[in-house]
């Protein structure tokens, strides 16, 4: 069984969060979930909130489905961040040769979907 969260305009820059999700991609949800409690990246927060929203969702579908789930079998299948809008402030970062560049505020949306694991 599969279920996906997706969380949207999330403050930060996606590349820094792509380091903490390529940590949990693949990983059991119990691992996961105590990588990212332990993690100091500052994306390991929504990404943690992320992924328990993904185990609620797969909960309440095994609920839906009369099926039973244990949720120590869950598996992050895939696991990815997106670029959001990117907004630009109003203050200006100096540049070279007397140039300047207006700052940018970066976005990240966060797709995680979980499912059981398969057993042999």
């Amino acid at each position: 069984m599969k279920a996906r969260a997706v969380a949207k305009y999330i403050k930060g820059s996606p590349q820094k969060a792509r380091l903490v999700i390529d940590l949990i991609r693949g990983r059991a949800v119990n691992e996961a979930l105590g990588m990212l409690s332990s993690s100091k990246k500052r994306a390991a927060k929504p990404i943690e909130t992320t992924l328990r929203s993904a185990i609620a969702n797969a909960t309440q579908k095994a609920d839906q489905l009369n099926i039973s789930l244990d949720v120590d079998r869950l598996v992050v299948s895939t696991a990815t961040v997106d670029l959001g809008p990117t907004r630009f402030r109003r203050r200006v970062r100096p540049a070279p040769m007397g140039r300047a560049f207006r700052e940018r505020r970066w976005q990240s949306h966060i797709t995680i979907e979980v499912e059981t694991a398969k057993v042999e």
